[in-house]
């Protein structure tokens, strides 16, 4: 399939944001897009018109795309509950509740085949799919039972974009740890890098640029400024069954200052080229 996939160095590096806005980027180009994550673990979530239920980034991601949210942009939904539960949802209708580490025993084997159910409807009603990644592709507790990230990246023959937070701190390390941790055949995949929420003029990053393209030999597509929004976080540790309440008010001028603000900042013609390369 044709399109590109955001990873993240950890979570919180932008990539919701960086994908709804790449989605209305796009589509006001003229491509129909279709955006998806595989398996999502948040308690933010959109109750559809048809009673399934997705997370908020996926709806919101919908709506830049122009689009009616559908249950298989987010085929795997898991909310936290209290007391270590969680409620498994497949195409966003719920499976029941389960507790602890034991997603992998009970519903492994159907998450991953509604995930390759998503991943065709995603492919057959678009120009180019956008598939968001979930924290990390290097948890390595975690990756024999990844239905997030690269096996996802895999699943989908899809080139990835490295998305990584300087905010924080801690930017190159980030990106070369996060390098060095993948198998060389998920390295391969891996076409450039994105560093998100700069604050001040990116001219003066310059240097750093030149440091991880020498050293990681990918480009570097973008050095993206933090900007201010009113889109709802996807956050999987914030909020119970109870407490939160989805904005669904329009944010029409949201998406489109989003799309402004990354097309200024990224190389628009190098990730046309990558989605286009993909087959």
């Amino acid at each position: 399939m044709k399109g590109i996939m955001l990873q993240g160095t950890a979570s919180h590096v932008g990539k919701s944001i960086l994908t709804t806005a790449i989605c209305r980027m796009l589509t006001r180009r003229g491509f129909h897009i279709s955006p998806f994550k595989a398996q999502n673990m948040s308690s933010h979530s959109v109750v559809l018109e048809t009673g399934r239920e997705i997370a908020i980034s996926q709806y919101e991601q919908a709506e830049a795309a122009g689009r009616r949210a559908e249950p298989w942009m987010n085929p795997v939904l898991l909310k936290p509950l209290k007391n270590m539960r969680t409620e498994v949802f497949f195409n966003g209708k719920s499976q029941g509740v389960i507790t602890g580490a034991s997603f992998k025993d009970l519903y492994y084997r159907r998450a991953l085949q509604t995930i390759k159910e998503g991943l065709a409807q995603a492919d057959n009603s678009s120009d180019f799919v956008i598939i968001e990644g979930a924290g990390s592709p290097v948890e390595m507790n975690l990756k024999e039972r990844d239905l997030a990230n690269m096996a996802i990246a895999e699943l989908a023959d899809i080139p990835v974009l490295l998305v990584a937070d300087i905010e924080r701190g801690g930017v190159f390390a980030s990106i070369a740890g996060t390098l060095a941790l993948l198998t060389e055949k998920e390295r391969s995949r891996v076409k450039g890098i994105i560093i998100n929420k700069f604050s001040g003029n990116p001219a003066l990053f310059t240097d750093g640029v030149e440091w991880l393209e020498n050293e990681t030999n990918l480009p570097v597509l973008g050095v993206i400024p933090y900007i201010q929004h009113q889109l709802d976080e996807e956050d999987s540790l914030h909020g119970t069954e109870s407490s939160y309440q989805p904005n669904l008010t329009s944010k029409e001028a949201d998406y489109e200052r989003l799309a402004d603000h990354l097309e200024a900042n990224i190389n628009l013609e190098k990730l046309m080229e990558m989605m286009e390369g993909a087959s």
